[in-house]
């Protein structure tokens, strides 16, 4: 650890190099965790639960901006999913 201080204490061109690569990078870890814990159709476990599509509530918008949009059930879709079920 010393030794990275001193070499940041001598190339001091580095650290805003260093700095942007952490925020990038912390980032891109906090966006993946976001995704996983707050999203329905994001799985790690295809096992317990193989079609994660089947609990999006289609009323609720997944999208970070929805503008006018309103969402109504496909009368011919609902019937060939209980069908299938």
């Amino acid at each position: 650890m010393s030794a990275f201080i001193q070499l940041l204490r001598k190339r001091k061109e580095l650290i805003p190099l260093i700095g942007f690569t952490s925020c990038a990078g912390l980032g891109a870890c906090s966006a993946a965790l976001y995704f996983l814990f707050t999203k329905n159709d994001v799985i790690l476990n295809k096992t317990n639960n193989p079609e994660p599509w089947e609990r999006v509530d289609p009323s609720k918008p997944q999208k970070f901006i929805t503008i006018n949009q309103k969402w109504r059930p496909v009368e011919e879709l609902e019937m060939v999913k209980k069908l299938t079920k």
